[in-house]
């Protein structure tokens, strides 16, 4: 019998360490197990073995690389195989600012199938920092909280994949209004994932989760998006299209897109790229543009039967009778957005009535301030 592990996220160590506390009382037999990213970039991360009474092992290890790809590749796993047997729970305490998809895919393999079972994905969150830190345009590097030796990602950008990712919620600290503030904003980001507080947590010990349904959830050209929605706080702002965007206007755009909104991301359709699928995903003022690869429109009909059954159902949706799944497909949150100046912004950078008859022979000869950044991002 394989033994449940449950992940516990979140850039709020002080929410995290409570949950991981919560779970370990009410679940007797249960070990946590967290490294300590602190000297990461001088290749060393300190391993704490926790029970619910005592640290069990506390030791400092030496990786090849200071990275979280080493931490997981070199000790989290053998460590979580080599207390398998003797515990009724393992609780996956990670580092602030690790995103805890990795971690779920490499423990989700097959190398640990009888002896892992990954049951839950939490993220903790501290109801009163929340809401500010969602907005804060901080490099990780600037507050101490990098993950590795290098690391350029933005506290913003972490704290919304964890949440994103996560298959259930977990709230702490703050008082009332904070919780109800914390509430409303995750009703925004992940409307379809639980909230829990710290007293009613879900039980960590059912049957396993699949990691390629849960990246489904939040991979660009699958991803389960927020819908319109709005009240008194914020305010989400959903923009569907079929017909292409053209990249300079776009890219005039971009500033006022995303200093607007505090999160948005989506699927879009660039004209000079007729046939892949563009991902833009930006938090707190910084926006990223990535190619997430072909349109099935773009693809032969053979490959609709090797495309996972989220792809097709979400082609499906999308499909028109000329562009195929080629769509527009962004959404924007924040407080008091304006929905018609949205609407209206986005509208002016499709393409016109005549650029688009001109077909996509024409739109490559476009100017396109986009090339540089995804032309790098394919070489990287």
């Amino acid at each position: 019998m394989s033994t449940p592990v449950v992940l516990v996220a979140g850039l709020h160590s002080s929410a995290r360490t409570a949950t991981v506390d919560r779970l370990l009382s009410e679940h007797p037999g249960s070990v946590a197990l967290h490294h300590d990213l602190h000297a990461v970039t001088a290749d060393r991360v300190q391993r704490v073995v926790r029970d619910a009474t005592e640290v069990l092992d506390l030791t400092e290890v030496r990786l090849a690389h200071g990275c979280v790809t080493c931490t997981v590749r070199e000790d989290l796993l053998p460590q979580l195989v080599r207390l398998a047997d003797a515990a009724s729970l393992l609780i996956v305490d990670l580092w602030d600012s690790v995103e805890p998809r990795s971690v779920a895919e490499a423990i989700d393999c097959d190398e640990a199938a009888d002896i892992l079972r990954l049951t839950s994905v939490l993220t903790a969150l501290d109801a009163e920092r929340m809401p500010v830190d969602i907005t804060l345009g901080d490099r990780l590097s600037e507050i101490g909280k990098q993950a590795a030796r290098g690391d350029r990602r933005y506290l913003a950008e972490v704290l919304a994949r964890q949440i994103e990712y996560a298959t259930g919620l977990v709230l702490h600290g703050g008082d009332e209004e904070d919780g109800d503030l914390s509430r409303a904003v995750l009703a925004h980001l992940a409307p379809v994932t639980p909230v829990h507080e710290i007293t009613a947590l879900p039980r960590p010990t059912g049957a396993a989760l699949c990691t390629a349904v849960l990246a489904e959830r939040v991979d660009p050209a699958t991803a389960q998006l927020p819908c319109d929605a709005q009240d008194d706080e914020i305010t989400t702002v959903v923009w569907h299209d079929v017909r292409p965007l053209h990249p300079a206007r776009l890219f005039d755009a971009v500033d006022e897109l995303v200093t607007s909104s505090i999160r948005s991301r989506g699927r879009f359709w660039l004209a000079t790229r007729h046939d892949r699928l563009l991902a833009w995903d930006a938090v707190a003022g910084v926006v990223s543009v990535e190619d997430a690869g072909p349109w099935l429109a773009a693809l032969p009909a053979a490959a609709w039967e090797t495309a996972s059954p989220a792809r097709r159902v979400a082609a499906t949706l999308d499909w028109h009778p000329v562009s195929g799944d080629r769509v527009q497909h962004l959404v924007f949150t924040g407080p008091d957005l304006d929905r018609e100046r949205i609407h209206e912004l986005l509208g002016s950078c499709l393409l016109t009535r005549d650029e688009e008859r001109a077909g996509p022979a024409a739109w490559t000869r476009y100017d396109d301030p986009f090339a540089p950044i995804l032309n790098l991002k394919e070489i990287a």
